[in-house]
Order: structure tokens, then sequence, then C-alpha cells
């Protein structure tokens, strides 16, 4: 648990009721468009948001339903209800839970160092993918129509909402659009726009006929209801992976914003404890009906700009919307759905990366089909798929990239001038071995990919007496590098030739002794390459050693 300080608390206090305010609508929305009603959106920001702040590792760091894990919700609840109309609701807050036992397990396990050690093409990729499923699914609310609760349905009943649109609800949720996007900084600081563009255009609709647009209605008000963990034995894999997506998703969405507030703060959060403050949030909320949620980037950095330094500013954001949820629900009725569509547009367009979109092309050409890849990926099949087969390319690029770089290091000389690094004596002694010594250098950190260009190295050469493998200026070396190396050390011996193998203390020698190289009689390891050429000349009678000099 967070130690509650109280030092900064007319900071916190202001951040954390300007961040409620930023964070109402966007609750709403998000409750709407996920399909569990814009209650739920509520009780996910107040439980989430409250919970994440008292468990979590960033102290300014404000929490709630983010569009992210909106997507995934939504999905969700769209494919078990339509299985289970009686209990499919209760099996996705079961889904959000098992989301949050992934989070708390990820930080037990310090998996929070790694959860963001991935490419930037796959991040932005899948972040963008995520901008376009909102703006695709929030279309048929923009247009005056229910949402079809997926891509594909969405896609197919596109060309009859297009035909037939409710003109009304375009033009309130392009105005609300309008509204967020072309608002004036200076303003935002004022009052947040979204709060503004919401009551306004609100009010508007209100000069309208009360069926002319569809509205949010009547909403629960008072506390939540306690929902046990549903499950069905022939969904109970399908519940796994979404659980196992929304954990792996809010962790990342979630870390993000730390570095975020890291950088605002001039602070250094704490990753693991973030994740078991997350993760706890989220398995209350899903117990409780709220929608899973993330640390949120906007109302972060609203909350840091309004003075938020501590964890108190984010659970009096939490308790700002309890308050709100318990008592001002009615005010929230005549709301229209196009209107929150035209909020969440804006969240969509400022979740796709643009950015990188314009300047990928410019810097690799590689890196953009991934970044497409991804996306393409994200918006089509699921997440996780985009983002393991981002990640497994990317790492296959990776390694062809490094091998490339270690192959170029690898070199079989038996002359001076195609050798690099040697000092005057050790050019002599090479020189005047008459190609009889084979040196065999290897530089860098040493993987499985130098392996092959090992092999291929020393298959082109045919007639030498002994050889001398240089690993002086190889700092680690991998498990298949260094069986290779045997292979190497065990034909040179095999054809009844010295084997000198220069590796300094280090890991390199640490794992080659465990190789237990000293079986083979002809096979030699020195600390000192001068050493080996010395020692591998006074085998070859017709080459003067450097004693002789």
């Amino acid at each position: 648990m967070n130690k509650i300080g109280f030092q900064h608390w007319r900071g916190d206090l202001f951040g954390g009721l300007t961040a409620a305010v930023v964070a109402l609508p966007l609750a709403l929305a998000f409750g709407v468009a996920s399909g569990a009603g814009a209650i739920a959106g509520l009780y996910g920001a107040v439980i989430s948001g409250f919970f994440a702040s008292l468990f979590g590792g960033t102290p300014a760091q404000v929490t709630g339903p983010t569009g992210p894990m909106t997507v995934i919700i939504t999905t969700v609840i769209g494919g078990l209800m339509a299985r289970h109309p009686e209990t499919g609701l209760a099996m996705a807050f079961t889904v959000v839970m098992i989301g949050g036992l992934v989070q708390i397990a990820f930080g037990l396990l310090r998996l929070g160092q790694y959860i963001t050690m991935m490419p930037y093409t796959v991040i932005s990729g899948f972040m963008s993918g995520i901008g376009v499923i909102i703006i695709l699914l929030q279309m048929p609310p923009l247009l005056g129509y229910q949402s079809s609760g997926g891509i594909w349905g969405t896609l197919h009943q596109m060309p009859t909402y297009l035909r037939q649109p409710n003109l009304a609800a375009v033009g309130l949720g392009l105005f609300t659009l309008g509204m967020v996007s072309l608002a004036p900084s200076r303003l935002n600081r004022i009052l947040p726009t979204p709060l503004l563009a919401l009551v306004i255009s609100t009010v508007v609709s209100m000069l309208l006929a009360p069926e002319a647009v569809p509205r949010i209605g009547t909403i629960p008000t008072g506390l939540p209801t306690i929902n046990l963990p549903t499950f069905a034995l022939a969904d109970l894999r399908t519940m796994l992976g979404y659980g196992l997506m929304l954990g792996v998703l809010g962790s990342i969405d979630s870390l993000l914003t730390s570095l975020v507030a890291d950088n605002l703060t001039r602070t250094q959060h704490k990753s693991d404890k973030e994740l078991i403050g997350q993760g706890i949030g989220n398995c209350l909320a899903g117990l409780c009906g709220g929608l899973p949620s993330a640390g949120a980037t906007m109302r972060t950095v609203t909350n840091v700009q309004a003075g938020g330094r501590t964890p108190l500013s984010g659970m009096i954001h939490a308790l700002t919307l309890l308050v709100i949820t318990l008592w001002a629900a009615p005010l929230t009725t005549t709301i229209p759905h196009a209107v929150l569509s035209g909020l969440l547009l804006k969240v969509g367009l400022d979740i796709i990366d643009w950015s990188f979109i314009k300047r990928a092309p410019r810097l690799s050409r590689k890196a953009t089909g991934l970044m497409y890849l991804v996306l393409a990926l994200t918006v089509f099949v699921d997440l996780i798929t985009a983002v393991l087969v981002g990640v497994f390319i990317a790492n296959l690029l990776t390694i062809k990239r490094l091998t490339d770089v270690q192959s170029d290091r690898i070199r079989a000389v038996s002359d001076s001038e195609a050798a690099a690094g040697l000092s005057a004596a050790e050019q002599f002694l090479l020189n005047q071995a008459q190609g009889n010594i084979l040196l065999f250098q290897l530089g860098g950190a040493l993987s499985f990919g130098a392996a092959k260009t090992m092999a291929q190295r020393m298959s082109i050469v045919k007639n030498y007496q002994v050889m001398v493998l240089d690993l002086s200026d190889v700092p680690v070396l991998g498990v298949t590098a260094a069986l290779a190396i045997e292979t190497i050390v065990e034909d040179s011996v095999r054809q009844q030739r010295h084997t000198f193998i220069v590796v300094t203390p280090g890991q390199p020698r640490r794992r080659l002794s465990k190789l237990d190289l000293d079986r083979f009689a002809r096979a030699h390891l020195v600390e000192n390459r001068l050493q080996a050429l010395q020692q591998a000349a006074a085998l070859i009678p017709s080459t003067p050693s450097a004693a002789k000099r």
C-alpha cells in the first residue's frame, strides 16, 4: 500500500478534482460504447481509480477506462452476450477479474521492467490499430444507429448506415468532435473541453424532439452490486484468452503512462508495484461491474498540470466520480449517443500514431511494413495475435541485423594483411608461418546467429597445421556459439592439429570451461594472443618463434 502523504494536499485536491471533470464524459462514453452501459464506465473509473492509486507505484497517475481496454471488453461483452444472454455480462466482468489477476501475477513475477521492452514499430502499430477500431465502432452511433458490437458487423452494416443516416445525430456528433478538436488550449486550462462539449452539445440536442436522436436514458444510481465470478466450461478457454489480453494490454498501457508521469514529475515509478495496483483495481472493478481500466495519459497529465503529485490526487479523482455517480446520475439521461461518439472519435484520432506513420517510410521500409501488418492484425484479427506476430518478426529482423554485424567480425586468415588489430610481433609470427597457422578471429557478442557463419568460414579453409582461435574480443558467448566452437576444436583435433584458444577471464571462459575442452589433448586455453602465436609457431619447425627473433 502506498504511504499517503498530505504535504501536497492542496495540489492533490485541485489535481484530483480537475482529473475527475476530464474523466466524467470519457467514463460515460466508454461505458456506453462497451455495451455494458454508462454506469459500468463510472464504476470502472471509481473503483480502479481509487485502488490503483492506493496500491500502485506511480504517485501522480490517474487510472480509468481507456480506449484500448474498452475495445477489448467491447468484443468480450458482444461475444459472450450473444452466446449467453442471461449470464454473458457477468462472464465479461469475470474476464475483467482474470485480467486483473494476470497483472498481479506480472507484478509478483517482477516482469514490469520487461512489459514495455518491445519494438516501437509494434507499439505504434497496435496503438494505431486500436485508434482505427474506436473510429470504426463509433460510426454507427454517429450516424444514429445502435453499435453492431464488432468490426466485421460494423463494416457489414456500414453501407446501410451511410445510405440512411440520422442527420440530427450526425450534426451533433460532428459538432462535438469539432469542439474538442478546435478548442484553444487556453480554454482547456480553464474548463476541460470534453466536459464543455458534452454540456453544450447536450443542451443543443434538447432543442430537438426527444426521439430525434438516441439518448443514454436512465442509468442506475447508488452503490454497485457484487458480480461473483461466472464461468461456462465451453467458453473457459476464450475467457482466459481475453483475460490474458486485458492483462497484457492494461500493463503496457499503464506502464507507458507511468513513463509520461515520470517525465512530468521528475520521479521514478515502480513498475512491478504499479502492475499489482492496477491488477487489484481491475479485480475489484470486475467484481463490482466496472469496465477494465489502465493508467490514462490525458487524465494523468491533467492531474499533474493541476498540481497533483501523490496517490491522494488519484483517490480524490475517484471519490469525486463516486459522488457524481451516487447523486448526479439523473443529469446524464438526456445525453445523446452521437455526442459521446464525437468524444470517442477524438480519442481514436489521438491514439493513432500519425507522427510515426508519416516518418516511417523515410526511416525503414521493413519497419513501415511491420507497423502496418500489426495495425491490420489488430483491427481484423485480435491484439494478442498482432503483438505476438509483430514481436516475432521484429526479433527475426533484429537477429538478422546482429548476425550480419557478427559475421563481419569473424575472420579465418593466415596472413597479417587480412587480420585485424595485430601487433608487429604477432604480424611477424603469422607471416613467417607461411600459411601453416590459421588465425580464426571472433569479435563482439556471439549469439546463435554467429554459429552458421563460423561453420561457413571454417569450411573454406583446408590447409593449415595449427589453429589459433582468438576470442579475446568476445565479451559474451552464447550457448549455440560455444557449441559451434567446440565442434571446430573437435574437428581440428581429429585431423591431428593443435588448437590454441585465446580467451580472457570472464563469461566466455567460464562457458568454455563448462564444455571441458581440456579433454582434447591438442586443445590449449591461453589468455594472450601473442603467447598463442608463439606456441603455435614453435610447433612448426620451419617457423622462427618470437624467442629466436
